[in-house]
C-alpha cells in the first residue's frame, strides 16, 4: 500500500540581509521525493517580499548569530501572517492562496494522479458562479477597508450583475465576456439618482477590480488560466489636480467662512495634506507635542497605514483648544456631501474662481511642497501614498509651472552683433 505523506504546506518569512525586509516563500514538509530515504523539506519562493510584519512577543524563534532574541509572525485565525500595511496584507492573502493550491496538490495526490485530480475538481467549480464568488471575495478581502474601497467594489458587483444578469458561471468567464464587460463599463449608466454614464476613469477602477477578482479566482482554482494576466486595463485619464496658491490660501484665511469648522478643517487640510476622512476622526490622544513640535500619530482611514506626521505649529493652532483624550478635534466636521455649498460659498467670497472641493486642499499642500522644493519622496510620505508614482502627478503640474515661469521673462529686443 502506498505510504500517505501527509505533507503540509506553510507560509514563511525569511529575512533579507542588510534591509529590514522579508521574503515570502512555501515550505512543504515532510515531501517524499523518488530516490530520496527520508521526506524531503521543499521551499518554494513566489517573488514576493513584505517589510511590515507584526510579531508575536510570546513566540520566540531561533536566536540571531549576536544572540538577541527573534520572534515568529503573528498569525490572524485563518494561519495568515498579519501585516500592518494594505500592500503586505494583499500579499500574504496572495501567498496564502498558493498555499491552498500547493496543499490541495499533496492532499489530493494519494488518492488520484495528478491529472485526474485537477480535472475533478475543476469541472466542480467551473460550474460555480462567479458573481457569488465575487460577493464572497468583497466580504473576506475587504471586511476592514475603507468605505470608498468597498464602494467601489459593491458597484463593480452591481455591474457584473447587470451585464450577465446576475448568473455568470466561471465557464462562462473567456475573452468575449471580458471585452464585452470592458466595453460595457465604458458606456455603463451611473446608478442611484445621477444621470449619465460614468466617467472613463471610474470604468478603469472598476474594471481594475474585476481584474483583481479574476487573478484571486486564479489563486483560488477556480481559473486554471490567469485571465487577469491576459487582459489590459483601460488606461486612465489624466485629470486635472485644481490646487490654490500661497497667495489665494492667505486669501481664504482672511475670509469670514459660514461654517467655522470647514474653514478650519480645509485650512488644516492645506498644511497637512490630510484627507477629510483623517481629519473627521481625529482624535486629540493623536496629536503628541514635545516642547514646540507636534505630530500626528494616527492610522489612514483609505490605505489603514500606521502613520507619523509632524505638523507645524499653525496647523496645531487650527485645531483649536486641547480637549479630552478621545474626544474628536473637528467635533461636528460634515460629510463631503454636506459641505460641497457652504464651501463653494467661502469660495466665491474670497474671489476666487477656480473650481475647489474639499479634496483640492490636499493637491495644494502636495504641489506647493514640491514647487517649495521638498523632493518627491518625502512629500510621497507625507501624503501617506503607498506608491510614489501615485505622488508624480503632482511633480507634472509643478514642471507646467517651471515651463511658464521661464518664458515670464522676455527681453524688448537681443543684439548679438559687436
Amino acid at each position: 500500500m502506498k505510504e500517505l505523506s501527509h505533507t503540509k504546506v506553510t507560509v514563511r518569512i525569511r529575512k533579507v540581509e542588510d534591509r529590514k525586509e522579508w521574503y515570502v516563500y512555501l515550505e512543504g514538509y515532510p515531501v517524499f521525493v523518488p530516490g530520496k530515504k527520508s521526506p524531503q523539506r521543499i521551499r518554494e519562493y513566489i517573488n514576493r517580499s513584505i517589510t511590515t510584519v507584526e510579531w508575536d512577543k510570546k513566540r520566540t524563534a531561533r536566536a540571531n548569530e549576536d544572540g538577541t532574541k527573534t520572534y515568529k509572525p503573528k498569525r490572524d485565525d485563518n494561519g495568515v501572517i498579519v501585516c500592518r500595511s494594505e500592500l503586505d496584507k494583499e500579499t500574504m492573502l496572495y501567498a496564502d492562496g498558493i498555499r491552498k493550491l500547493r496543499q490541495r496538490e499533496y492532499d489530493n495526490a494519494d488518492l488520484y494522479s495528478d491529472t485526474e485530480a485537477a480535472q475533478v475538481e475543476q469541472k466542480e467549480r467551473s460550474q460555480q458562479n462567479f458573481i457569488e464568488y465575487f460577493s464572497e471575495t468583497l466580504k473576506k478581502r475587504h471586511r476592514n477597508s475603507s468605505l470608498s474601497i468597498v464602494t467601489n467594489w459593491q458597484r463593480t458587483l452591481e455591474l457584473l450583475k447587470s451585464c450577465s444578469e446576475n448568473n455568470l458561471l466561471f465557464s462562462q468567464l473567456d475573452n468575449r465576456f471580458i471585452e464585452g464587460f470592458r466595453a460595457y463599463l465604458l458606456s455603463a449608466p451611473c446608478g442611484g439618482n445621477k444621470s449619465g454614464t460614468i466617467s472613463h476613469n471610474t470604468a478603469a477602477t472598476y474594471f481594475s477590480i474585476f481584474k483583481a477578482a479574476l487573478k484571486q479566482a486564479f489563486v483560488d482554482g477556480y481559473l486554471t488560466v490567469d485571465l487577469s494576466a491576459k487582459i489590459k486595463g483601460i488606461q486612465e485619464q489624466e485629470s486635472r489636480r485644481e490646487y490654490l496658491t500661497v497667495e489665494e490660501l492667505n486669501t481664504l484665511a482672511g475670509t469670514p467662512c459660514e461654517r467655522d469648522i470647514l474653514k478650519r478643517a480645509a485650512l488644516f487640510s492645506a498644511l497637512t495634506g490630510l484627507r477629510h476622512c483623517d481629519i473627521q476622526k481625529m482624535r486629540w490622544k493623536e496629536i503628541q507635542v514635545e516642547g514646540d513640535n507636534a505630530r500626528l500619530n494616527f492610522t489612514q482611514q483609505k490605505t489603514k497605514g500606521v502613520e507619523y506626521m509632524p505638523i507645524s505649529a499653525q496647523a496645531l493652532q487650527l485645531c483649536g483648544e486641547q480637549g479630552e483624550s478621545e474626544q474628536l478635534i473637528f467635533e461636528d466636521l460634515p460629510d463631503p456631501a454636506w459641505i460641497s455649498k457652504p464651501l463653494k460659498r467661502w469660495i466665491e467670497a474670497a474671489g476666487i474662481s477656480k473650481r475647489i472641493t474639499f479634496h483640492c486642499f490636499r493637491h495644494t499642500y502636495a504641489t506647493l511642497q514640491l514647487s517649495s522644493g521638498t523632493d518627491i519622496y518625502t512629500v510621497s510620505k507625507m501624503l501617506g501614498h503607498t506608491n510614489v508614482k501615485t505622488t508624480q502627478i503632482y511633480a507634472k503640474v509643478v514642471d507646467e509651472k517651471k515651463e511658464k515661469a521661464a518664458q515670464a521673462i522676455k527681453l524688448n529686443e537681443i543684439n548679438l552683433k559687436t
